[in-house]
C-alpha cells in the first residue's frame, strides 16, 4: 500500500510520540505537537497512542492511496472530502484503492492527524520516526512532505466503523486558557509584573514555530531582574527575554537557556500547544503541583479508559 501526497499543505510532517528522554544531549523530544489529538486517532483505530501518525499545520494536504485501509482525522478541524464528498472528523474513514482524501477550509485548531491502520515503511532515527523540522532529520528525508512524495504502508487493515465518544471531542473554538505552575525565577519579577502576566490576554505572533510560541501583548518589565546563568529547558517552560515579550518553549525548543522563567505549563496542558493560532488571544490560569499532578492523572485515565467506550 502506497499513499502519495498531490498537495502537501503548508508544513505536513511524520511525527509520532517523539524522542523523549534526550534533553540532557541537547536533543528536544519533538513529535506530535499535540500528542492527546494524536493518541484518540490512534486508539480509534486500535493502534498505541503514539504510534506514527501524519500532522497537519493549518493548511492541509490532498492523498491518493493504492490500496484499502481505514484511517481517521482528529485534531484541528477542516472541511474533509473523500473523492468530493464531505466526511467527517473523529471518526473511522475506510480508504479504497484510487481514493483521495483532501483538506479543505480550517474551522478551528491548528494541527490535525491522520492516523492510519498501517505501520510505515521508514527507518526509524534514535528510536522515533518523527520529523524533527529544526534538526532537519528523521520521518521522510527530515522535512516536511512535498508534493510527490509517496509513503509505503506495511499491514494495512480496516478496522470497525468507530466514532468517538462527545466527550472526547476536542474544541478550539474558544480563547484559550493555559494553566501554569511559577517558573524557577518568578520570585526576580515584581508583584506588579507577576500580576500583568496572569491579567493574560497576550496574542500569538505569527513569528512562533515548533521551537517557540513568541507572545505579543504590554511588555513585563524584567530591567531589574539578574543576570541568568542558562540553564535547562523543556517544553511548556515560558521565558521572558529583554523585550519583556514571554516565549513558551514548544516540541523542538532549544535545551538550555539564560532568560529567567515565569511560569511553566503544566504537562496536562501541553497539547493545547500545538492548536494555538497566530493573532489568538491567550490566558494564563496558575494552578499549584498538587492540581497540576491531578489533571494529569484525570486525562491519562481518559485515555485508559477510550477503548472500552468505542
Amino acid at each position: 500500500m502506497t499513499l502519495h501526497i498531490i498537495k502537501p499543505g503548508l508544513q505536513t510532517t511524520i511525527q509520532d510520540g517523539g524522542r523523549p528522554g534526550n534533553l540532557r544531549w541537547g536533543l528536544s523530544r519533538g513529535g506530535a505537537a499535540d500528542t492527546l489529538a494524536m493518541a484518540l486517532g490512534n486508539l480509534l483505530l486500535g493502534n498505541p497512542p503514539a504510534h506514527p501518525c501524519i500532522e497537519v499545520a493549518l493548511t492541509g494536504p490532498e492523498i491518493a492511496f493504492t490500496e484499502s485501509l481505514s484511517l481517521a482525522v482528529t485534531g484541528a478541524h477542516f472541511d474533509l472530502t473523500l473523492n468530493g464528498k464531505s466526511v467527517a472528523n473523529d471518526e473511522v474513514l475506510q480508504i479504497r484503492g484510487g481514493d483521495q482524501l483532501h483538506f479543505g477550509a480550517l474551522r478551528s485548531g491548528a494541527r490535525a492527524y491522520i492516523a492510519l491502520a498501517g505501520k510505515m515503511a521508514l527507518p526509524a532515527s534514535l528510536g522515533s520516526l518523527s520529523t524533527h523540522v529544526v534538526a532537519g532529520f528523521g520521518g521522510l528525508h527530515g522535512r516536511a512532505l512535498q508534493a510527490g512524495d509517496s509513503i509505503h504502508l506495511d499491514h494495512c487493515r480496516l478496522e470497525a466503523n468507530r466514532t468517538l465518544p462527545s466527550q472526547y471531542r476536542l474544541d478550539y473554538r474558544g480563547r484559550p486558557l493555559l494553566r501554569v505552575i511559577p517558573g524557577l525565577e518568578e520570585q526576580y519579577f515584581s508583584s506588579g509584573a507577576r500580576a500583568q502576566f496572569y491579567r493574560g490576554g497576550f496574542t500569538i505572533s505569527p513569528q512562533s514555530n515548533r521551537m517557540g510560541i513568541r507572545l505579543v501583548g504590554e511588555p513585563l518589565p524584567v530591567e531589574n531582574i539578574p543576570q541568568q546563568i542558562s540553564s535547562a529547558l523543556c517544553p511548556g517552560t515560558i521565558q521572558v527575554p529583554p523585550n519583556g515579550q514571554p516565549v513558551i518553549s514548544f516540541v523542538e525548543g532549544q535545551t538550555i537557556g539564560g532568560y529567567p522563567r515565569i511560569a511553566h505549563v503544566i504537562s496536562a496542558d501541553l497539547h493545547r500547544l500545538g492548536q494555538l493560532n497566530a493573532g489568538a488571544r491567550l490566558d494564563f490560569e496558575t494552578v499549584d503541583r498538587d492540581t497540576a499532578h491531578r489533571i494529569l492523572h484525570d486525562k491519562s485515565l481518559l485515555l485508559e479508559r477510550l477503548p472500552h467506550k468505542l
